[in-house]
């Protein structure tokens, strides 16, 4: 089991208030309502991140303790629309200065999509700028009961093509019928190992 103790130590309105370092992090980024906090949870095996019905609700960076380790970091979600204009440039902000502050301790940055949607101009965006950055991008497609296995290998080689990512660096999971968490959890556990 990767986590054996979790806690969330802080939620950070700006850069100045990010925690002191640790052994390294994972951060989990993705457009608003694509289901971080609940794969989250499923990673967790509790219930820590709020889950909301509605878009956008993640507006701070969080930072979760792992075996008084590491820190999964949960950024605000990108590509909501039904915030002001103000809010989502003090978002982007916050992302850019997470990356630019802490691209050292990132081990693995993961990108969650919806795997009934395809690969929007963020998801592509995000990764080249990531892999810029020399952090390793596991794209995971959320939501997988959701659609037929057919559908969900089309959606696979979609993301693949437009995300050049390495072989094994694309899973899908359900959060909801805990299935694919397990590989997600190895994926995350082997690159913090290297840390």
């Amino acid at each position: 089991m990767l986590v054996k103790s979790v806690k969330l130590v802080k939620c950070s309105f700006e850069k100045a208030d990010f925690p002191p370092p640790l052994r390294g992090e994972v951060c989990f980024v993705g457009r608003s309502n694509v289901g971080k906090s609940s794969l989250l949870n499923a990673i967790f095996g509790r219930k820590m991140a709020y889950v909301s019905k509605t878009p956008g609700k993640t507006r701070t960076v969080n930072f979760y303790e792992i075996n008084r380790q590491y820190y999964f970091v949960d950024l605000p979600g990108y590509g909501f629309s039904r915030v002001s204009k103000q809010e989502r440039f003090h978002w982007k902000n916050l992302i850019e200065n997470y990356f630019e502050l802490r691209k050292h301790l990132v081990k693995l940055s993961i990108l969650l999509v919806d795997s009934r949607r395809e690969p929007s101009q963020y998801d592509i965006m995000f990764v080249d700028w990531v892999k810029a950055l020399k952090i390793p991008v596991l794209a995971v497609l959320t939501k997988s009961d959701k659609i037929s296995r057919e559908n969900l290998l089309r959606r696979i080689e979609n993301y693949g093509e437009a995300l050049q990512l390495e072989n094994g660096m694309i899973l899908s999971c359900s959060s909801l019928k805990r299935q694919g968490i397990d590989k997600v959890v190895e994926k995350i556990a082997f690159f913090l190992q290297r840390a």
